[in-house]
Protein backbone atom coordinates (compact mmCIF):
# COMPACT_ATOMS: atom_id res chain seq x y z
CA UNK A 1 0.00 0.00 0.00
CA UNK A 2 1.21 3.55 -1.07
CA UNK A 3 2.19 6.05 2.01
CA UNK A 4 -1.23 7.88 2.59
CA UNK A 5 -1.51 11.00 2.77
CA UNK A 6 -2.07 13.13 5.60
CA UNK A 7 -5.58 14.73 6.25
CA UNK A 8 -5.05 18.91 6.20
CA UNK A 9 -7.71 21.16 8.62
CA UNK A 10 -11.12 21.20 6.73
CA UNK A 11 -14.97 21.69 7.26
CA UNK A 12 -17.84 20.82 5.79
CA UNK A 13 -21.70 21.42 5.76
CA UNK A 14 -23.41 17.90 7.75
CA UNK A 15 -23.82 15.65 6.42
CA UNK A 16 -20.63 16.01 4.32
CA UNK A 17 -19.79 15.65 0.47
CA UNK A 18 -17.17 13.19 -0.89
CA UNK A 19 -16.13 15.73 -3.73
CA UNK A 20 -14.73 18.04 -1.12
CA UNK A 21 -13.34 15.80 0.92
CA UNK A 22 -9.19 16.21 0.97
CA UNK A 23 -7.70 14.04 -0.10
CA UNK A 24 -9.62 12.05 -2.32
CA UNK A 25 -11.02 8.88 -0.21
CA UNK A 26 -10.14 5.38 -1.65
CA UNK A 27 -14.29 4.35 -1.52
CA UNK A 28 -14.96 2.58 -4.93
CA UNK A 29 -13.66 -0.44 -4.86
CA UNK A 30 -11.29 -0.28 -8.01
CA UNK A 31 -9.13 -3.21 -6.99
CA UNK A 32 -11.29 -5.57 -5.55
CA UNK A 33 -12.48 -9.43 -7.56
CA UNK A 34 -15.92 -10.64 -6.62
CA UNK A 35 -15.35 -14.42 -6.47
CA UNK A 36 -19.72 -14.88 -6.68
CA UNK A 37 -20.31 -14.93 -2.47
CA UNK A 38 -23.38 -12.88 -2.84
CA UNK A 39 -24.86 -14.02 -6.25
CA UNK A 40 -28.62 -13.52 -6.34
CA UNK A 41 -28.75 -11.59 -2.65
CA UNK A 42 -30.51 -8.89 -2.58
CA UNK A 43 -29.07 -6.03 0.26
CA UNK A 44 -30.40 -2.72 1.79
CA UNK A 45 -27.52 -0.70 2.65
CA UNK A 46 -28.57 2.31 4.83
CA UNK A 47 -26.24 5.16 4.99
CA UNK A 48 -24.72 3.18 1.51
CA UNK A 49 -24.56 6.35 -0.41
CA UNK A 50 -20.84 7.45 0.67
CA UNK A 51 -17.84 6.01 2.47
CA UNK A 52 -17.66 3.03 3.83
CA UNK A 53 -21.68 2.54 2.66
CA UNK A 54 -20.29 3.26 -0.64
CA UNK A 55 -17.46 0.79 -0.43
CA UNK A 56 -19.79 -2.12 1.04
CA UNK A 57 -22.39 -1.64 -1.95
CA UNK A 58 -19.72 -1.90 -4.66
CA UNK A 59 -18.36 -4.60 -3.11
CA UNK A 60 -21.73 -6.38 -3.06
CA UNK A 61 -22.54 -5.70 -6.11
CA UNK A 62 -19.35 -7.26 -7.25
CA UNK A 63 -20.07 -10.29 -5.66
CA UNK A 64 -23.23 -10.94 -7.70
CA UNK A 65 -25.87 -8.68 -5.16
CA UNK A 66 -28.23 -6.22 -6.55
CA UNK A 67 -28.27 -3.17 -3.73
CA UNK A 68 -31.17 -0.65 -2.12
CA UNK A 69 -28.89 2.15 -0.75
CA UNK A 70 -31.33 4.64 1.83
CA UNK A 71 -29.67 7.68 2.22
CA UNK A 72 -30.57 11.15 4.38
CA UNK A 73 -30.50 14.33 2.06
CA UNK A 74 -30.87 16.04 -0.80
CA UNK A 75 -26.82 17.31 -0.13
CA UNK A 76 -25.91 13.41 -1.13
CA UNK A 77 -27.82 13.14 -3.89
CA UNK A 78 -24.87 13.21 -6.35
CA UNK A 79 -22.89 10.96 -3.81
CA UNK A 80 -25.83 8.42 -4.03
CA UNK A 81 -26.15 8.73 -7.61
CA UNK A 82 -22.53 8.12 -8.07
CA UNK A 83 -22.34 4.83 -5.86
CA UNK A 84 -25.90 4.00 -8.10
CA UNK A 85 -23.45 3.97 -10.88
CA UNK A 86 -21.12 1.90 -9.70
CA UNK A 87 -23.25 -0.67 -8.77
CA UNK A 88 -25.04 -0.72 -11.88
CA UNK A 89 -21.28 -0.96 -13.56
CA UNK A 90 -20.77 -4.34 -12.55
CA UNK A 91 -24.39 -5.55 -14.06
CA UNK A 92 -26.00 -5.29 -11.04
CA UNK A 93 -29.84 -3.54 -9.63
CA UNK A 94 -29.62 -0.26 -7.56
CA UNK A 95 -32.38 1.72 -6.12
CA UNK A 96 -32.21 4.68 -3.90
CA UNK A 97 -34.04 5.85 -1.23
CA UNK A 98 -34.08 9.46 0.24
CA UNK A 99 -35.31 9.88 4.03
CA UNK A 100 -34.32 10.35 7.66
CA UNK A 101 -33.92 7.28 9.55
CA UNK A 102 -35.05 9.11 12.77
CA UNK A 103 -38.03 8.92 12.07
CA UNK A 104 -39.93 5.28 12.81
CA UNK A 105 -42.55 5.26 9.40
CA UNK A 106 -40.03 5.54 7.16
CA UNK A 107 -37.70 2.71 8.40
CA UNK A 108 -40.60 0.39 9.07
CA UNK A 109 -41.13 0.37 4.83
CA UNK A 110 -37.65 0.69 4.03
CA UNK A 111 -37.65 -3.25 3.94
CA UNK A 112 -40.73 -3.48 2.61
CA UNK A 113 -39.98 -1.36 -0.30
CA UNK A 114 -36.55 -3.09 -0.92
CA UNK A 115 -38.57 -6.27 -1.24
CA UNK A 116 -40.82 -4.82 -3.86
CA UNK A 117 -38.19 -3.26 -6.09
CA UNK A 118 -35.44 -6.26 -6.21
CA UNK A 119 -37.84 -9.16 -5.66
CA UNK A 120 -36.57 -10.07 -1.86
CA UNK A 121 -34.55 -9.30 0.47
CA UNK A 122 -31.16 -11.26 2.16
CA UNK A 123 -28.82 -8.94 4.11
CA UNK A 124 -29.77 -5.24 5.66
CA UNK A 125 -26.87 -3.67 6.27
CA UNK A 126 -27.54 -0.63 9.24
CA UNK A 127 -24.66 1.49 8.25
CA UNK A 128 -26.13 5.29 8.25
CA UNK A 129 -25.23 7.34 12.08
CA UNK A 130 -24.61 10.60 13.41
CA UNK A 131 -22.34 12.32 15.67
CA UNK A 132 -21.75 15.89 16.93
CA UNK A 133 -18.22 16.86 18.65
CA UNK A 134 -18.35 18.21 22.48
CA UNK A 135 -16.20 18.34 24.56
CA UNK A 136 -17.92 19.78 27.45
CA UNK A 137 -21.04 17.29 28.46
CA UNK A 138 -23.01 19.73 29.91
CA UNK A 139 -23.78 21.21 26.32
CA UNK A 140 -25.09 18.01 24.78
CA UNK A 141 -28.81 19.14 25.02
CA UNK A 142 -31.71 16.87 24.93
CA UNK A 143 -32.29 17.54 21.50
CA UNK A 144 -28.94 16.28 20.41
CA UNK A 145 -28.97 13.24 22.70
CA UNK A 146 -31.91 11.87 21.41
CA UNK A 147 -31.09 12.83 17.62
CA UNK A 148 -28.37 10.78 18.22
CA UNK A 149 -29.75 7.69 19.75
CA UNK A 150 -32.81 7.71 17.41
CA UNK A 151 -30.28 7.49 14.25
CA UNK A 152 -28.11 5.36 15.83
CA UNK A 153 -29.86 2.75 18.06
CA UNK A 154 -33.81 3.34 17.17
CA UNK A 155 -33.26 3.11 13.17
CA UNK A 156 -31.54 -0.33 13.55
CA UNK A 157 -34.23 -1.67 16.17
CA UNK A 158 -37.03 -0.66 13.45
CA UNK A 159 -35.58 -1.45 10.62
CA UNK A 160 -34.61 -4.91 12.32
CA UNK A 161 -38.50 -5.20 13.42
CA UNK A 162 -39.44 -4.83 10.15
CA UNK A 163 -36.91 -6.46 8.08
CA UNK A 164 -37.52 -9.74 9.67
CA UNK A 165 -40.76 -10.41 8.01
CA UNK A 166 -39.01 -10.59 5.05
CA UNK A 167 -35.15 -11.77 5.88
CA UNK A 168 -35.07 -16.20 4.94
CA UNK A 169 -33.08 -18.50 6.85
CA UNK A 170 -29.64 -17.56 5.81
CA UNK A 171 -30.57 -13.92 5.65
CA UNK A 172 -27.78 -11.67 7.68
CA UNK A 173 -28.02 -8.61 9.45
CA UNK A 174 -24.78 -6.49 9.37
CA UNK A 175 -24.58 -3.65 12.33
CA UNK A 176 -22.27 -0.38 11.98
CA UNK A 177 -20.24 -0.35 15.81
CA UNK A 178 -17.45 1.86 16.63
CA UNK A 179 -13.91 2.00 18.16
CA UNK A 180 -15.79 4.28 20.19
CA UNK A 181 -18.16 2.40 21.16
CA UNK A 182 -15.64 0.04 22.28
CA UNK A 183 -13.65 2.54 24.45
CA UNK A 184 -15.36 6.03 24.40
CA UNK A 185 -14.74 9.19 23.39
CA UNK A 186 -14.11 12.63 25.88
CA UNK A 187 -15.45 14.58 22.65
CA UNK A 188 -18.35 11.83 21.87
CA UNK A 189 -19.93 11.09 24.67
CA UNK A 190 -23.30 10.42 23.17
CA UNK A 191 -22.28 9.36 20.02
CA UNK A 192 -19.94 6.12 21.90
CA UNK A 193 -22.84 5.45 24.08
CA UNK A 194 -25.31 4.46 21.48
CA UNK A 195 -22.66 2.39 19.76
CA UNK A 196 -21.75 1.07 22.71
CA UNK A 197 -25.24 0.01 22.42
CA UNK A 198 -25.44 -0.95 19.01
CA UNK A 199 -22.86 -3.54 19.90
CA UNK A 200 -24.93 -5.29 22.37
CA UNK A 201 -27.99 -4.99 20.70
CA UNK A 202 -26.06 -7.42 17.69
CA UNK A 203 -25.01 -9.76 20.75
CA UNK A 204 -28.61 -10.17 22.21
CA UNK A 205 -30.25 -10.14 19.09
CA UNK A 206 -28.03 -13.04 17.81
CA UNK A 207 -28.85 -15.07 20.51
CA UNK A 208 -32.74 -14.45 19.87
CA UNK A 209 -32.64 -15.14 16.27
CA UNK A 210 -30.40 -18.38 15.84
CA UNK A 211 -33.23 -20.41 15.42
CA UNK A 212 -34.68 -18.95 12.41
CA UNK A 213 -31.25 -18.88 10.65
CA UNK A 214 -30.42 -15.24 10.32
CA UNK A 215 -27.28 -14.13 12.24
CA UNK A 216 -26.40 -10.87 13.33
CA UNK A 217 -23.14 -9.03 13.55
CA UNK A 218 -21.17 -5.88 13.99
CA UNK A 219 -18.25 -4.06 12.38
CA UNK A 220 -16.96 -1.58 14.48
CA UNK A 221 -14.29 0.46 12.67
CA UNK A 222 -11.53 2.93 13.57
CA UNK A 223 -11.04 6.16 12.27
CA UNK A 224 -12.34 5.95 8.19
CA UNK A 225 -12.07 8.94 6.12
CA UNK A 226 -15.65 9.28 5.10
CA UNK A 227 -17.33 12.33 5.12
CA UNK A 228 -18.79 12.10 8.10
CA UNK A 229 -15.66 13.78 9.51
CA UNK A 230 -15.12 16.97 8.01
CA UNK A 231 -18.66 17.74 8.47
CA UNK A 232 -18.82 16.44 12.55
CA UNK A 233 -15.77 17.25 13.80
CA UNK A 234 -13.96 20.84 14.19
CA UNK A 235 -11.23 21.76 11.30
CA UNK A 236 -8.09 21.70 13.56
CA UNK A 237 -9.25 18.48 15.21
CA UNK A 238 -9.94 16.94 11.61
CA UNK A 239 -5.92 17.60 10.96
CA UNK A 240 -3.92 14.69 10.69
CA UNK A 241 -6.74 12.56 11.47
CA UNK A 242 -6.07 8.69 12.23
CA UNK A 243 -2.54 9.24 13.00
CA UNK A 244 -2.90 8.44 16.53
CA UNK A 245 -3.48 4.57 15.59
CA UNK A 246 -0.97 2.41 16.49
CA UNK A 247 -0.69 2.21 12.24
CA UNK A 248 0.01 5.65 12.16
CA UNK A 249 -2.52 6.59 9.86
CA UNK A 250 -6.66 6.57 9.19
CA UNK A 251 -8.15 3.53 6.94
CA UNK A 252 -9.57 4.19 3.42
CA UNK A 253 -13.46 3.12 2.74
CA UNK A 254 -12.25 -0.27 0.99
CA UNK A 255 -10.24 -1.35 3.60
CA UNK A 256 -13.53 -1.48 5.59
CA UNK A 257 -16.00 -3.03 3.10
CA UNK A 258 -14.20 -6.85 3.14
CA UNK A 259 -15.70 -7.40 6.77
CA UNK A 260 -19.05 -6.72 5.83
CA UNK A 261 -18.49 -9.14 2.81
CA UNK A 262 -17.04 -11.69 5.09
CA UNK A 263 -20.10 -11.22 6.93
CA UNK A 264 -23.18 -11.22 4.40
CA UNK A 265 -21.50 -14.03 2.62
CA UNK A 266 -22.42 -18.00 4.33
CA UNK A 267 -19.60 -19.15 2.44
CA UNK A 268 -17.43 -17.11 4.62
CA UNK A 269 -19.35 -16.48 8.47
CA UNK A 270 -21.69 -19.15 8.58
CA UNK A 271 -20.74 -19.53 12.45
CA UNK A 272 -20.71 -16.21 12.80
CA UNK A 273 -22.99 -14.55 15.10
CA UNK A 274 -23.20 -12.25 18.02
CA UNK A 275 -19.63 -10.83 16.79
CA UNK A 276 -18.44 -7.44 16.81
CA UNK A 277 -14.99 -7.09 14.65
CA UNK A 278 -13.21 -4.27 14.97
CA UNK A 279 -11.15 -2.91 12.17
CA UNK A 280 -9.01 0.14 14.09
CA UNK A 281 -5.13 0.07 13.12
CA UNK A 282 -3.81 -2.11 15.95
CA UNK A 283 -5.48 -0.94 19.11
CA UNK A 284 -6.24 -3.27 21.57
CA UNK A 285 -9.20 -3.22 23.91
CA UNK A 286 -10.12 -5.40 27.20
CA UNK A 287 -12.68 -7.92 26.57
Amino acid sequence: MEQPESVPAQQQQPPGRTDEMRPTPRDEMRHYRGNGLLDGKRALIVGGDSGIGRAVSVAFAKEGADVAIAYLADLEDDDAEHTAGLVRAQQRRCVLYKGDIAEEAYCAELPGRTVDDLGGLDVLVNHAGVQSYREDFTTIDTAQFDRTFKVNVYAPFWLIRAALAHLPNGGAVINTGSVNGLRGNKALMDYSASKGAVHILTKSLAQSLTSSGIRVNCVAPGPVWTPLIPATIPAEKVEGFGEQTPMGRKADPDEIAPSYVFFASDRLSSYYTGEVLSPVGGETHPG
